[in-house]
Protein backbone atom coordinates (compact mmCIF):
# COMPACT_ATOMS: atom_id res chain seq x y z
CA UNK A 1 0.00 0.00 0.00
CA UNK A 2 2.58 2.14 0.96
CA UNK A 3 4.57 1.10 -2.37
CA UNK A 4 1.28 2.42 -4.45
CA UNK A 5 1.12 5.58 -2.24
CA UNK A 6 4.52 6.50 -2.91
CA UNK A 7 4.46 5.80 -7.05
CA UNK A 8 1.38 8.07 -6.74
CA UNK A 9 3.00 10.76 -4.64
CA UNK A 10 5.79 10.18 -7.43
CA UNK A 11 3.42 10.53 -10.86
CA UNK A 12 1.81 13.70 -9.39
CA UNK A 13 5.86 15.59 -8.49
CA UNK A 14 6.51 14.37 -12.09
CA UNK A 15 3.43 15.79 -13.44
CA UNK A 16 3.52 19.16 -12.02
CA UNK A 17 7.24 19.79 -12.91
CA UNK A 18 6.70 18.51 -16.91
CA UNK A 19 4.01 21.14 -16.66
CA UNK A 20 6.47 23.73 -15.09
CA UNK A 21 8.41 23.23 -18.34
CA UNK A 22 5.53 23.33 -20.42
CA UNK A 23 4.85 26.34 -23.21
CA UNK A 24 1.20 26.83 -22.31
CA UNK A 25 2.08 27.28 -18.71
CA UNK A 26 4.89 30.06 -19.86
CA UNK A 27 2.22 31.32 -21.95
CA UNK A 28 -0.28 31.70 -19.04
CA UNK A 29 2.68 33.49 -17.03
CA UNK A 30 3.18 35.72 -19.31
CA UNK A 31 -0.22 36.36 -19.87
CA UNK A 32 -0.61 37.02 -15.96
CA UNK A 33 2.75 39.17 -15.68
CA UNK A 34 1.07 41.70 -18.53
CA UNK A 35 -2.16 41.32 -16.67
CA UNK A 36 -0.28 41.93 -13.48
CA UNK A 37 1.01 45.43 -15.47
CA UNK A 38 -2.30 46.45 -16.70
CA UNK A 39 -3.68 46.83 -13.27
CA UNK A 40 -0.68 48.24 -11.79
CA UNK A 41 -1.02 50.51 -14.79
CA UNK A 42 -4.84 51.45 -13.87
CA UNK A 43 -4.25 52.00 -10.27
CA UNK A 44 -1.45 54.62 -10.63
CA UNK A 45 -4.27 56.27 -13.01
CA UNK A 46 -6.76 56.36 -10.06
CA UNK A 47 -4.10 57.17 -7.62
CA UNK A 48 -3.47 60.62 -9.97
CA UNK A 49 -7.10 60.97 -9.37
CA UNK A 50 -7.76 60.66 -5.48
CA UNK A 51 -4.46 62.98 -5.25
CA UNK A 52 -6.38 65.75 -7.60
CA UNK A 53 -9.28 65.53 -5.17
CA UNK A 54 -11.60 62.46 -6.89
CA UNK A 55 -12.25 60.77 -3.44
CA UNK A 56 -14.65 58.36 -5.00
CA UNK A 57 -12.33 56.50 -6.46
CA UNK A 58 -10.68 53.56 -4.66
CA UNK A 59 -7.25 53.35 -5.64
CA UNK A 60 -6.17 49.90 -4.91
CA UNK A 61 -6.37 46.69 -7.40
CA UNK A 62 -9.87 46.29 -6.90
CA UNK A 63 -11.19 49.65 -8.22
CA UNK A 64 -8.48 49.22 -11.30
CA UNK A 65 -10.94 46.06 -11.71
CA UNK A 66 -14.39 48.78 -11.52
CA UNK A 67 -12.84 51.33 -13.38
CA UNK A 68 -12.01 48.61 -16.02
CA UNK A 69 -15.17 47.07 -16.57
CA UNK A 70 -16.65 50.67 -16.81
CA UNK A 71 -15.14 50.80 -19.88
CA UNK A 72 -16.39 50.80 -23.88
CA UNK A 73 -16.21 46.67 -24.21
CA UNK A 74 -15.47 46.91 -20.34
CA UNK A 75 -16.21 42.80 -19.75
CA UNK A 76 -13.95 41.74 -22.38
CA UNK A 77 -11.32 43.33 -20.93
CA UNK A 78 -11.75 42.50 -17.88
CA UNK A 79 -12.15 38.69 -18.71
CA UNK A 80 -8.85 39.09 -20.80
CA UNK A 81 -7.31 39.75 -17.52
CA UNK A 82 -9.22 37.16 -15.40
CA UNK A 83 -7.77 34.68 -17.58
CA UNK A 84 -4.40 36.31 -17.03
CA UNK A 85 -4.43 36.55 -13.06
CA UNK A 86 -5.99 33.08 -13.14
CA UNK A 87 -2.77 31.66 -15.64
CA UNK A 88 -0.53 33.96 -12.80
CA UNK A 89 -1.90 32.02 -9.99
CA UNK A 90 -1.14 28.21 -11.67
CA UNK A 91 1.94 29.46 -12.78
CA UNK A 92 2.89 30.31 -8.80
CA UNK A 93 1.46 27.49 -7.08
CA UNK A 94 3.22 24.91 -9.83
CA UNK A 95 6.33 26.89 -8.58
CA UNK A 96 5.62 26.29 -4.56
CA UNK A 97 5.29 22.69 -5.50
CA UNK A 98 8.46 22.32 -7.99
CA UNK A 99 10.09 24.36 -5.11
CA UNK A 100 13.30 26.32 -6.30
CA UNK A 101 15.68 23.86 -7.32
CA UNK A 102 18.85 26.21 -6.98
CA UNK A 103 18.33 26.41 -3.02
CA UNK A 104 20.71 24.57 -0.96
CA UNK A 105 19.10 26.02 1.97
CA UNK A 106 16.02 24.27 3.31
CA UNK A 107 14.92 26.99 5.45
CA UNK A 108 15.60 29.48 2.44
CA UNK A 109 13.28 27.10 0.08
CA UNK A 110 10.73 26.44 1.99
CA UNK A 111 10.22 30.68 2.75
CA UNK A 112 9.85 30.87 -1.57
CA UNK A 113 7.84 28.16 -1.49
CA UNK A 114 5.57 30.16 1.01
CA UNK A 115 6.43 32.96 -0.90
CA UNK A 116 5.15 31.18 -4.44
CA UNK A 117 1.92 30.28 -2.72
CA UNK A 118 1.17 33.25 -1.10
CA UNK A 119 1.08 35.20 -4.42
CA UNK A 120 -1.02 32.24 -6.04
CA UNK A 121 -3.62 32.95 -3.78
CA UNK A 122 -3.50 36.70 -4.00
CA UNK A 123 -3.75 36.37 -8.06
CA UNK A 124 -6.26 33.79 -7.37
CA UNK A 125 -8.18 36.17 -5.36
CA UNK A 126 -7.92 38.69 -8.19
CA UNK A 127 -9.31 36.26 -10.65
CA UNK A 128 -12.45 35.52 -8.45
CA UNK A 129 -13.23 39.28 -7.98
CA UNK A 130 -12.89 40.39 -11.97
CA UNK A 131 -15.42 37.25 -12.76
CA UNK A 132 -17.06 38.33 -9.94
CA UNK A 133 -17.05 41.92 -11.40
CA UNK A 134 -18.11 40.33 -15.15
CA UNK A 135 -20.87 38.14 -14.06
CA UNK A 136 -22.47 40.91 -11.45
CA UNK A 137 -22.05 43.56 -14.78
CA UNK A 138 -19.80 46.09 -13.32
CA UNK A 139 -21.45 46.36 -9.53
CA UNK A 140 -18.90 47.52 -6.71
CA UNK A 141 -15.79 44.97 -6.81
CA UNK A 142 -15.00 45.37 -2.73
CA UNK A 143 -15.55 47.73 -0.10
CA UNK A 144 -12.61 50.00 0.94
CA UNK A 145 -13.28 48.66 4.17
CA UNK A 146 -12.47 45.68 2.93
CA UNK A 147 -9.07 45.21 4.93
CA UNK A 148 -10.72 46.74 8.03
CA UNK A 149 -13.30 43.79 8.65
CA UNK A 150 -11.06 41.47 7.51
CA UNK A 151 -8.51 42.44 10.30
CA UNK A 152 -11.70 42.99 12.99
CA UNK A 153 -13.18 39.51 12.67
CA UNK A 154 -9.21 37.90 13.26
CA UNK A 155 -8.58 40.88 16.46
CA UNK A 156 -11.49 38.77 17.82
CA UNK A 157 -9.59 35.81 17.52
CA UNK A 158 -7.96 33.96 20.58
CA UNK A 159 -4.31 35.31 20.14
CA UNK A 160 -5.64 37.76 17.05
CA UNK A 161 -3.38 40.80 17.96
CA UNK A 162 -0.71 38.75 18.11
CA UNK A 163 -1.69 37.49 14.43
CA UNK A 164 -2.81 40.72 12.97
CA UNK A 165 0.84 42.32 14.22
CA UNK A 166 2.67 39.03 12.88
CA UNK A 167 1.10 39.46 9.91
CA UNK A 168 1.61 43.63 9.87
CA UNK A 169 5.68 42.33 10.49
CA UNK A 170 5.88 40.02 7.40
CA UNK A 171 4.33 42.53 5.26
CA UNK A 172 6.95 45.06 6.10
CA UNK A 173 9.62 42.69 5.66
CA UNK A 174 8.25 41.79 2.50
CA UNK A 175 8.89 45.05 1.42
CA UNK A 176 11.62 45.87 2.34
CA UNK A 177 12.71 42.59 0.48
CA UNK A 178 10.82 44.10 -2.67
CA UNK A 179 12.96 47.06 -2.16
CA UNK A 180 16.38 45.95 -1.49
CA UNK A 181 15.73 43.79 -4.68
CA UNK A 182 15.15 46.80 -6.37
CA UNK A 183 17.98 48.72 -5.10
CA UNK A 184 20.39 46.17 -5.63
CA UNK A 185 19.15 45.02 -9.43
CA UNK A 186 18.92 41.59 -8.79
CA UNK A 187 16.14 41.55 -10.86
CA UNK A 188 18.06 42.02 -13.51
CA UNK A 189 18.83 38.15 -13.20
CA UNK A 190 15.41 36.74 -13.84
CA UNK A 191 15.48 38.43 -17.13
CA UNK A 192 16.34 37.88 -20.82
CA UNK A 193 18.87 40.39 -21.52
CA UNK A 194 20.26 39.44 -23.91
CA UNK A 195 17.44 40.07 -25.91
CA UNK A 196 17.13 43.65 -25.32
CA UNK A 197 18.99 46.37 -27.14
CA UNK A 198 21.26 48.49 -24.58
CA UNK A 199 18.49 51.43 -23.99
CA UNK A 200 15.73 49.09 -23.55
CA UNK A 201 17.75 47.22 -20.55
CA UNK A 202 18.66 50.62 -19.47
CA UNK A 203 14.84 52.18 -19.52
CA UNK A 204 13.94 48.24 -18.00
CA UNK A 205 16.12 48.48 -15.41
CA UNK A 206 15.31 51.74 -14.05
CA UNK A 207 11.51 51.52 -14.41
CA UNK A 208 12.40 48.23 -11.95
CA UNK A 209 14.07 49.71 -9.43
CA UNK A 210 11.33 52.80 -9.31
CA UNK A 211 8.50 50.36 -9.31
CA UNK A 212 9.88 48.00 -6.41
CA UNK A 213 11.22 51.03 -4.24
CA UNK A 214 7.94 52.38 -4.43
CA UNK A 215 6.10 49.26 -3.71
CA UNK A 216 8.13 48.90 -0.92
CA UNK A 217 7.06 52.15 0.78
CA UNK A 218 3.63 51.28 0.34
CA UNK A 219 3.96 47.54 1.29
CA UNK A 220 5.52 49.30 4.54
CA UNK A 221 2.87 51.66 5.25
CA UNK A 222 0.69 49.41 5.08
CA UNK A 223 2.32 46.42 7.28
CA UNK A 224 2.76 49.71 9.54
CA UNK A 225 -0.67 50.38 9.87
CA UNK A 226 -1.54 46.90 10.80
CA UNK A 227 1.13 46.53 13.65
CA UNK A 228 -0.47 49.27 14.95
CA UNK A 229 -4.01 48.27 14.66
CA UNK A 230 -2.72 45.05 16.16
CA UNK A 231 -1.30 47.09 19.18
CA UNK A 232 -4.13 49.63 19.22
CA UNK A 233 -6.82 47.14 19.18
CA UNK A 234 -8.49 48.94 16.16
CA UNK A 235 -8.99 47.31 12.79
CA UNK A 236 -10.00 50.39 11.15
CA UNK A 237 -6.27 51.60 11.44
CA UNK A 238 -5.81 48.45 9.14
CA UNK A 239 -5.61 49.53 5.24
CA UNK A 240 -4.64 47.89 1.86
CA UNK A 241 -2.88 50.24 -0.97
CA UNK A 242 -5.91 52.67 -1.36
CA UNK A 243 -5.55 52.99 2.23
CA UNK A 244 -1.90 54.00 2.08
CA UNK A 245 -1.83 55.93 -0.29
CA UNK A 246 -4.92 58.27 1.02
CA UNK A 247 -2.63 58.23 4.16
CA UNK A 248 0.48 59.77 2.24
CA UNK A 249 -2.33 62.66 0.57
CA UNK A 250 -2.81 63.88 4.22
CA UNK A 251 0.77 64.35 4.49
CA UNK A 252 2.56 67.73 4.39
CA UNK A 253 2.89 67.69 0.45
CA UNK A 254 0.26 65.48 0.35
CA UNK A 255 -0.54 66.20 -3.54
CA UNK A 256 3.12 66.16 -4.66
CA UNK A 257 3.72 62.38 -2.55
CA UNK A 258 0.94 61.16 -4.12
CA UNK A 259 1.60 61.82 -7.43
CA UNK A 260 5.07 60.63 -7.34
CA UNK A 261 3.57 57.29 -5.95
CA UNK A 262 1.19 57.42 -8.70
CA UNK A 263 4.57 57.49 -11.08
CA UNK A 264 6.09 55.11 -9.25
CA UNK A 265 3.34 52.46 -9.49
CA UNK A 266 3.08 53.40 -13.18
CA UNK A 267 6.65 52.65 -13.66
CA UNK A 268 6.02 48.90 -11.54
CA UNK A 269 3.56 48.52 -14.35
CA UNK A 270 5.35 49.40 -17.29
CA UNK A 271 7.83 47.13 -15.85
CA UNK A 272 5.25 44.25 -15.75
CA UNK A 273 4.52 44.42 -19.15
CA UNK A 274 8.68 44.32 -20.21
CA UNK A 275 8.41 41.42 -17.58
CA UNK A 276 6.00 39.38 -19.31
CA UNK A 277 8.09 39.73 -22.74
CA UNK A 278 11.81 39.29 -21.07
CA UNK A 279 11.47 37.08 -18.30
CA UNK A 280 12.93 33.57 -17.65
CA UNK A 281 9.85 31.15 -17.38
CA UNK A 282 10.88 27.62 -16.69
CA UNK A 283 11.28 25.52 -13.65
CA UNK A 284 11.52 28.09 -10.38
CA UNK A 285 14.51 27.26 -10.35
CA UNK A 286 16.01 28.30 -13.42
CA UNK A 287 15.32 31.95 -11.45
CA UNK A 288 16.32 33.70 -8.44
Amino acid sequence: MNSAAERSCEAVQDAVEDAAESRWLERLARAGLAGRGVLYLVVALLAVRVAFGQERDQADKQGALQAVVEQPLGGVLLLVLAVGFAGYALWRFVEAVVGPSDEDDARKAALKRVGYAGRGVLYTALFVSAVGLIRSSGQEAGSNDAEADITARVLEWPAGSWLVGAVGLAIVAGGLYVGWRGVSCQFRERLKSFEMGRGERRTVVRLGVVGMVTRMVVLVIIGILLVVAAIQHDAQEAVGIDGALKRLAGRPFGTALLVLAALGLAAYGLYSLAESRYRRIGTAGSRP
